[in-house]
């Protein structure tokens, strides 16, 4: 049956199950670091210090790999980051005693531009899938492959919690770095050669985006990804273990279902938005989901600070900022790739992410420094000030939605 589909419908299912089974091993990795080393004593800083190179890295890697993309095809950065993740495993899979400090943070330096990689290859190939005329269906792409990705990466956390309980750390490593082998030999054979590559080879020089449009939308992401993960890398998942005294179970269940929620909801965006009016989205839906998620947060802050029944609160604040959250994410997803070039798609797109991997930095680095000195409602709090400031920087968006 497979065999009958349309060659871009294949190469489009190929890019996501890639896409997916890299997503999962990547949430898990995420739980099972936190909670192995907040096992082991690590205070929160310290786990957040852990992240420093997978976000620092990923910043410098979307920049890159955008233009090697245009350059040698989407092909082979995609291939290249699946099998930098499963160096990255095979290296956390070590026995304990050799996971010094400077081995992890390499390790998740190595697995930081392996994401990126994968992750702005996947999300620029969608771009040479779809026809320019065609905005609907691009719209409702990107929507599905963002939405699945990041329910499977819920699925990933879930399993990163499940898997430390049941073979401990180092089995999970090696059992990941076995599935990641898997993918990597069948996407070697079949992900078509020089998807997603430029006419022109573009020079090194280019790497900036010259576009008002992406600079606006890179900077609006920046802010919209540092007020999720001020609260969500180092502090939530602490908060729940130490505050709470949640297993790790619990834990990782939690955030798994938050992350799948998210994910489900990014996959109906387009009907959440009105793409069944026969409009597709521009700034004024940026702007008013992004007000909108400000103020979900800013009352968030505010029961928590009241510590007004917290596990309730926190439970149900969480999954309705998640839900909006969703939107914010599948609109500014689907306008970075409609606003990109046509050829060499992939240097705007990753200039974007460039953007999205600083606001992970700069939220993963609040994250253990504000938690650690002030408490879960003062993440919060920074969180409603980074989206005020998303919101301010939407207005900046082109007012005309792109043309179908």
């Amino acid at each position: 049956m497979i065999k009958t589909l349309p060659q871009q419908l294949k190469q489009y299912l190929l890019v996501t199950f890639n896409y997916w089974n890299f997503t999962i091993t990547d949430g898990a990795l995420r739980m099972l670091v936190v909670l192995y080393f907040y096992q082991l004593g690590y205070s929160a800083i310290a786990i957040a210090m852990l992240f420093l190179f997978y976000e620092l890295f990923g910043v410098v890697t979307n920049l890159i790999g955008g233009w090697l993309g245009a350059r040698i095809g989407l092909n082979h950065t995609m291939n290249i980051g699946l099998a930098m993740q499963i160096i990255a495993l095979l290296a956390l899979g070590l026995p304990s005693e050799y996971l010094s400090i400077p081995l992890v943070m390499a390790a998740q330096a190595l697995s930081g531009i392996a994401k990126d990689l994968n992750k702005m290859s996947a999300k620029s190939s969608i771009k040479g899938l779809v026809k320019q005329d065609q905005q609907h269906s691009l719209y409702k792409w990107v929507a599905i492959l963002t939405g699945s990705k990041n329910a499977l990466k819920g699925f990933g956390f879930f399993l990163g919690g499940a898997l430390l309980n049941s073979i401990g750390f180092q089995y999970s490593m090696l059992a990941m770095a076995a599935v990641l082998f898997i993918v990597l030999m069948l996407s070697l054979q079949l992900l078509a050669k020089d998807l997603g590559k430029a006419k022109s080879k573009p020079t090194f020089s280019q790497l900036f985006s010259k576009s008002r449009q992406i600079n606006i939308l890179a900077a609006a992401r920046l802010f919209l990804f540092a007020a999720r993960d001020v609260w969500f890398v180092v502090a939530l998942p602490v908060y729940l273990s130490a505050s709470l005294d949640w297993s790790h179970i619990q834990t990782g269940s939690f955030m798994a279902i938050w992350v799948i929620a998210y994910g489900v909801v990014q996959g109906f965006a387009p009907r959440i938005t009105g793409s069944k009016t026969g409009k597709v989205p521009g700034r004024n839906s940026a702007l008013s989901w992004a007000v909108l998620l400000s103020v979900v947060t800013g009352v968030l802050a505010y029961l928590v600070q009241l510590a007004w029944q917290p596990q309730t609160t926190i439970i149900v604040g969480l999954l309705v900022f998640g839900v909006v959250f969703a939107v914010n994410s599948s609109l500014h997803s689907y306008l970075v790739v409609s606003y990109a070039s046509d050829d060499g798609v992939s240097m705007d797109v990753g200039f974007y992410y460039m953007a999205n991997a600083m606001g992970r930095l700069l939220g993963t680095l609040l994250s253990g420094v504000v938690f650690q000195m002030a408490g879960i409602a003062a993440c919060l709090w920074v969180s409603f000030t980074l989206l005020a400031i998303t919101s301010l920087i939407s207005i900046g968006l082109p007012k005309r939605a792109p043309k179908t």
